[in-house]
C-alpha cells in the first residue's frame, strides 16, 4: 500500500511540474504553503503525537481493554480541539508565517509572498482533517490494521491530479487549484477511516476529560517529543527558509529530490519503523527484551538492505531519473540537472534516514523521549551549521546550484542522528548490532558497490538522455533498473545472502 501510495505521489508530481509553470517561482509559493501545514502535522500527529500515543494505547489495551474506550475518546477530544484553535490561528497568521518560514519571497518583491499566503489559507486548515487521520490510523495500526492507512496517502494524490488537469485551468492563477485540492484531501482522507474505525470498536466519541491519567501521559511524552522526533522536517524547514533567498526555482529543486528519496524512505524506514512501534511497546510492556533486540536487529537488517543500493541508484541515475518522468513542457533541462543534483546530494543520506526511522521508536517503545530529543537538537544544530556554511562556500566557489548544499547538509546530519540513536540504545543495553546483522549489512554493502560500479560505467550522458523522446527514455531507465537490481540480487547471492536472512524471528 505504501508503494502504491509513492508511485501515485511521482504521479502527482508529474503532472504538478509538467503542466504548471514555475517561471515566476508559482510552485514554489505553493510547496511552501503545503509544507507548513505538512510540517506541523508531521509534527503533532505522525510525529510527536504518535509516537507518544501508540505506546500507551497498547499498554493500556494490555492491561485493561475496558480503559481503551475512555483513552481514545479523552484524546480524540483533546487532539481535535487543540487542531482547530491551531488552524484558525494558521490561516489569520498566514502573512506572517509566510514572512517566518520563506522571509526570501519579501526581499525579493516579485508577489511570491502574496501569493504564498494566498494559498496557506487554503492549505491550512489540511493540518486539522490530516491529523485526526493520523490519530487514526495510529490506533488501525496498533491492532494490526495496516494496509488502510498506507493506502490513505493516494487519495491526497488522486485530489491533485484532479485540481491539476481539470481545475487549474480554469483559475487565472493555475496553483490556486492545487490549494483547493489539498484541503478537499484532507476531508476525504479523514472520511475514509471513519468505517474502519466503527468496526474495530473505536470510533471516538466527544467527551471532555481533561484529567484522564492515559491523556495526561501522552501530553507528557509528546511534548519533549514535539521537537525532537521530527528533526528531518525541522531540517527540511530551515532549507525552505535558506532556498527562499537562492534562485528561483530552489525550493521546488528540493522539493523534488526529497519526493524521490521518500520512496525508498517510506517503503523500507517508515513501513518499517510503522510495524515496529506496536511489536516494540508490546516487548516494552512484557519486559521482553531479547524479542525487543531481535524486532530491532530485524528492522536495522531490512532497512538497510535496501536502503545501501537505493541510495546508490538515486545517486548515480538522478538526472536521467528527472529527464525521463518530468522533463516535458513547463519542466525543462535546467531544472532537470538541478534538482539532479541535489537528489544525488539527498540520496546519499538515504542509509542514515532509514536507521534513524528504524532506532527511534527503541526509545519511544520504552516512553522514553528525552534521549531522542536531546540528540534530535545536536542533530539540528549541526544541520543549521552545515547548510549556512556550505551555502556560503558553495555561492564562493561555484555560484549556481546552492541549493545542493543544503541537501548535502542534511544528508551528514541524518549521519550524526543515526550515530547518536545508535550509541545511545547501547548504553542503555537495549539494542546492539548482532554478529549476524553486521555481517549480512557488510555484504549488502560489497553487493551494492558492485551495482554501483556497473551503473557508472554505462549510464548515458545526461544531454544525450534529453536528446531521446520519452519512449526511449523510458526503455533506457527501465532496463536500468532491472539490470541493477538483478544485479545487487546476484552478488547478495553469490556473497551467501538468502530470503530467509531478512526475516522477522
Amino acid at each position: 500500500m505504501t508503494a502504491l501510495s509513492r508511485l501515485f505521489g511521482y504521479a502527482r508530481d508529474a503532472a504538478i511540474f509538467v503542466f504548471i509553470s514555475n517561471v515566476h517561482g508559482a510552485l514554489d509559493a505553493f510547496f511552501v504553503a503545503f509544507r507548513i501545514p505538512n510540517f506541523l502535522r508531521r509534527l503533532s500527529a505522525e510525529g510527536a503525537f504518535a509516537q507518544a500515543f501508540v505506546p500507551v494505547f497498547v499498554e493500556t489495551r494490555e492491561r485493561s481493554p475496558r480503559e481503551v474506550r475512555a483513552l481514545v475518546d479523552a484524546t480524540a477530544t483533546a487532539l481535535a480541539t487543540a487542531l482547530l484553535g491551531i488552524t484558525v490561528a494558521g490561516v489569520l497568521a498566514a502573512p506572517l508565517l509566510i514572512w517566518v518560514f520563506a522571509p526570501g519571497f519579501l526581499a525579493e518583491g516579485d508577489g511570491r509572498a502574496v501569493l504564498a499566503a494566498d494559498l496557506l489559507r487554503l492549505t491550512f486548515p489540511y493540518i486539522l482533517f490530516i491529523s485526526l487521520t493520523a490519530m487514526a490510523g495510529g490506533m488501525l495500526n496498533a491492532v494490526g490494521r495496516f494496509a488502510l492507512p498506507a493506502f490513505t496517502p493516494v487519495l491526497l494524490n488522486l485530489s491533485l491530479i484532479a485540481a491539476t488537469l481539470f481545475l487549474a485551468p480554469r483559475f487565472a492563477e493555475p496553483v490556486h487549484a492545487l490549494g483547493a485540492g489539498v484541503l478537499a484531501a484532507g476531508v476525504a482522507q479523514l472520511l475514509l477511516q471513519l468505517p474502519w474505525l466503527a468496526r474495530e470498536g473505536l470510533l471516538p466519541r466527544w467527551r471532555w476529560d481533561w484529567r484522564h491519567s492515559g491523556l495526561r501521559r501522552v501530553m507528557k511524552l509528546m511534548l519533549p517529543i514535539l521537537f525532537g522526533s521530527s528533526v528531518m522536517q525541522i531540517n527540511l524547514l530551515f532549507d525552505t527558509l535558506v532556498a527562499s533567498f537562492l534562485a528561483v526555482g530552489s525550493i521546488s529543486w528540493l522539493y523534488l529530490s526529497d519526493r524521490f528519496v521518500e520512496l525508498p524512505l517510506a517503503l523500507f524506514g517508515i513501513s518499517v519503523a510503522t510495524v515496529l512501534l506496536p511489536r516494540l511497546s508490546r516487548c516494552s510492556a512484557r519486559a521482553a527484551h531479547a524479542e525487543f533486540r531481535c524486532a530491532l536487529d530485524w528492522g536495522v537488517r531490512t532497512g538497510l538492505a535496501v536502503a545501501l543500493p537505493a541510495a546508490a541508484g538515486l545517486m548515480l541515475l538522478a538526472e536521467p531519473i528527472l529527464v525521463t518522468l518530468l522533463q516535458y513542457r513547463e519542466f525543462g533541462p535546467h531544472d532537470a540537472r538541478m534538482a539532479g543534483l541535489s537528489l544525488a546530494a539527498l540520496a546519499a543520506g538515504l542509509p542514515a534516514f532509514v536507521l534513524v526511522k528504524v532506532l527511534a521508536p527503541g526509545f519511544f517503545a520504552h516512553q522514553d523521549t528525552r534521549t531522542p530529543v536531546r540528540i534530535g537538537v545536536i542533530a539540528m544544530l549541526a544541520n543549521m551549521a552545515l547548510t549556512i556554511a556550505g551555502v556560503l562556500l558553495w555561492l564562493e566557489v561555484r555560484g549556481d546550484g546552492a541549493h545542493t548544499a543544503l541537501a548535502l547538509a542534511t544528508a551528514a546530519a541524518a549521519y550524526l542522528n543515526a550515530a547518536l540513536l545508535y550509541r545511545g540504545l547501547d548504553r542503555q543495553r537495549r539494542y546492539a548490532l548482532s554478529r549476524e546483522t553486521a555481517w549480512l549489512l557488510a555484504r549488502s554493502a560489497l553487493a551494492a558497490a558492485a551495482m554501483a560500479a556497473a551503473l557508472w560505467a554505462v549510464v548515458p550522458d545526461a544531454a544525450l538522455w534529453s536528446a531521446w523522446d520519452a519512449a526511449r527514455r523510458f526503455a533506457a531507465l527501465g532496463a536500468l533498473l532491472l539490470a541493477a537490481s538483478g544485479l545487487y540480487a546476484a552478488a547478495l547471492w553469490l556473497l551467501g545472502v538468502r530470503i530467509r536472512d531478512l526475516r522477522a524471528a
